[in-house]
């Protein structure tokens, strides 16, 4: 009776083990938007460790020049994964980029072959540019611009590199992304919600769970 005792409660313990336990061997990058540090982004960590992260494999950046060029940004994303990798020992990294973010992290992909990442999530990342840039400033503005030199190299070739799985996230009520088709890509899923703001989207319970759900497909 004993030996079934404890047979019965292995099965129930594995049943109840969330699918984050196995999920959470994969580390995740969080990238911040143009003038954003990683403070901007705590929202998601902390719902990522509540989900069963570990601490040590939910890393925020805070680039050097919050406004600047996605190329520098790129190599800080590039460095921050290489530490990322050799602190946690995983073959693999997922990244979650917000707006501007999201045009540094696919330059990190598209230009380095050997990159480990496996998933990325585009929120709100103004991918063919976005008339808002005006409003900017740094090195950023002129690539956010739409038809820069930049977003032309950038989306000369696939959206992401063969291997990568990806998906974009934006809201109906963006004013931020103008136009809001921008933060689409071609052949990439896209989920357009109703009707948080352009910073709110990192705080909000849908685009959590539309994440979540990508992020732990087996």
């Amino acid at each position: 009776m004993r030996s079934l005792r404890s047979v019965i409660l292995l099965v129930l313990t594995l049943a109840t083990v969330s699918p984050h336990h196995a999920l959470a061997q994969v580390p995740v990058l969080l990238v911040p938007g143009w003038f954003d540090t990683e403070r901007d982004l705590a929202a998601v960590r902390i719902r990522l460790l509540g989900a069963g992260w570990p601490g040590d494999r939910v890393q925020s950046v805070t680039f050097d020049e919050p406004t600047g060029s996605n190329r520098d940004h790129a190599l800080e994303i590039e460095a921050a994964v290489h530490e990322l990798v050799a602190r946690t020992g995983a073959e693999e990294v997922d990244v979650v980029a917000h707006s501007m973010g999201g045009l540094a992290t696919r330059w990190y992909i598209l230009t380095r072959p050997d990159h480990p990442v496996r998933r990325a999530v585009f929120l709100a990342s103004p991918h063919r540019g976005t008339l808002s840039a005006h409003l900017a400033w740094g090195g950023g503005r002129d690539e956010m611009m739409p038809d820069s030199p930049f977003l032309d190299s950038l989306n000369a070739e696939q959206p992401v590199p063969l291997g990568v799985e990806a998906i974009t996230i934006r809201t109906m009520v963006d004013t931020h992304i103008i136009p809001g088709e921008s933060a689409t890509l071609p052949g990439i899923p896209n989920h357009k919600l109703c009707c948080p703001t352009h910073a709110g989207l990192l705080r909000h319970e849908e685009v959590f769970s539309l994440l979540l759900s990508f992020l732990e497909q087996l």
